[in-house]
């Protein structure tokens, strides 16, 4: 949990802004995310709302949750080898096959 202050020059901000600001090592758009799933409280009370004003001296608390790690796991996906030596390798791929894995895209890649 990241504890923070809002300052006398955020007073009047939106309060993404405002907590960035008193929370550099968060970006905005994390703390918009943050905000909108409950986890962030202003004097004990949930904020659901990143474009609230922010007051100066509001006391806000962040519970940032741990990060999972990524499980990426190989697949067996059949592939045309074009050509491979030592250095080099030209696969043949097929149209629509996405190349790594991304957000609507985690599986099949």
């Amino acid at each position: 949990i990241i504890d923070a202050t809002i300052a006398t020059t955020a007073d009047g901000w939106r309060l993404d802004r405002a907590l960035a600001d008193a929370v550099p090592t968060l970006s905005r758009e994390r703390l918009k995310v943050l905000i909108a799933s409950g986890a962030v409280t202003r004097d004990g009370q949930m904020v659901r709302d990143p474009a609230k004003r922010a007051a100066a001296g509001d006391r806000l608390s962040v519970a940032v949750p741990v990060p999972t790690l990524p499980h990426n796991e190989a697949q067996d996906i059949p592939l045309v080898i074009a050509y491979e030596d030592e250095h080099l390798i030209v696969i043949d791929k097929p149209a629509g096959l996405v190349v790594h894995p991304a957000a609507g895209n985690l599986d099949g890649t």
